[in-house]
């Protein structure tokens, strides 16, 4: 295994169980599953024990909603005792004083917090919950209270993607460490919103906005999410603008000197046991209920293929950003069923392509 495909990163959705039913839920999660439950607290710890026998990557507990499991932090605390990193994804909901308290007593150490929206009407439409709103801002208040880091994540579309300024200004006055913005990704339920996915023109004049914004932000760490060649505009304003600047980074975050990482350094084990090679790609890789991770890891047809850029397709194949953008493989799949293919979001015309 060569170095530059280390598992970094990994998210872990331990249940499909859910509080709310966000309209972008790239794992339709509901209230209530009847069919396939939730696997028991052994089978998680032997899942631990697989990984950290192989690699030390930060696990991110994700879901659904990870708090609906009343196990949720016995399964972190048996990751911190295993040497990993451990850290939770929730839509802040159901935050309170005792859940602080036990995610700090496990070893949880960064949590990150959704927030689609500046106000209450936005934000709780995106996640058709009235309140929703309201709970995120009280979780915010509480990691405060008790000491707790937490990251903002944002997901946007074109309903809500004229909020994207005013959500970074409140994710900063909320105290985050970082923000992250996610430009959807038509997966599990997103895939009912392609028609509302951003535009080719709107997604790169947003890029050039977050360029300007990070290149000024000295508080907050922020990322572009799910929007690799955010790599190549900022290789591109570099240049242009005759100066460049130093990427902040965060201890637990995947980096941020490249675009698509899927299946390169983070991946993602759904709640049937399949690894997937991000949070958006729905194609399995191998199964860790049948397998041991390092054997999916290394040895899975579809990892190689996505860490041979030579085998991409399109303005992505022939684009000399390919090694710092790469387009995103789970966005080319949900629009041509190609993951090969061009990234579909991206308007650059590579120099070789050009007449």
């Amino acid at each position: 295994m060569g170095i530059e495909f280390e598992p970094k990163w990994l998210a872990w959705e331990i249940t499909r169980r859910c509080n709310l039913r966000c309209v972008h839920c790239r794992s339709s999660s509901e209230r209530v599953v009847h069919e396939h439950p939730d696997f028991p607290t052994e089978a998680a710890f032997r899942i631990l024990d697989d990984i950290a026998g192989y690699a030390r990557p930060v696990v991110v507990l994700s879901g659904g909603e990870p708090l609906v499991r009343g196990d949720v932090f016995e399964i972190a605390s048996h990751g911190t005792g295993l040497g990993l990193r451990m850290c939770l994804a929730t839509n802040g909901v159901l935050v309170d004083d005792g859940t602080c308290r036990e995610m700090k007593a496990s070893g949880i150490r960064i949590v990150s917090l959704s927030l689609d929206g500046s106000t209450a009407e936005v934000h709780d439409e995106f996640r058709s919950q009235e309140g929703a709103f309201d709970g995120t801002l009280r979780a915010a208040e509480l990691f405060r209270k008790h000491g707790i880091e937490f990251i903002v994540n944002s997901s946007f579309t074109k309903r809500n993607q004229a909020e994207i300024p005013r959500v970074y200004r409140l994710a900063k006055e909320l105290g985050a460490t970082a923000w992250y913005m996610f430009m959807i990704v038509p997966t599990g339920r997103g895939e009912e919103m392609m028609r509302e996915l951003i535009s080719k023109e709107d997604y790169e004049e947003i890029l050039h906005w977050h360029y300007r914004m990070e290149k000024d932000e000295r508080q907050m760490l922020v990322r572009p999410t799910c929007a690799p060649h955010y790599y190549r505009i900022v290789r591109q304003r570099a240049r242009e603008d005759g100066e460049g600047f130093k990427r902040r980074s965060l201890k637990f975050s995947t980096g941020g000197a490249k675009g698509c990482i899927a299946g390169q350094v983070i991946c993602l084990i759904d709640v049937d046991g399949n690894v997937l090679p991000c949070s958006y790609f729905p194609i399995p890789a191998g199964n860790v209920f049948r397998q041991s991770f390092r054997e999916i890891w290394e040895d899975s047809a579809l990892f190689r293929e996505l860490r041979d850029f030579k085998s991409y397709k399109g303005r992505c194949g022939s684009c000399e950003y390919v090694n710092v953008c790469g387009g995103c493989r789970a966005r080319a799949y949900a629009v041509s069923g190609d993951y090969l293919a061009e990234e579909p979001f991206c308007s650059y015309v590579p120099v070789k392509m050009r007449a």
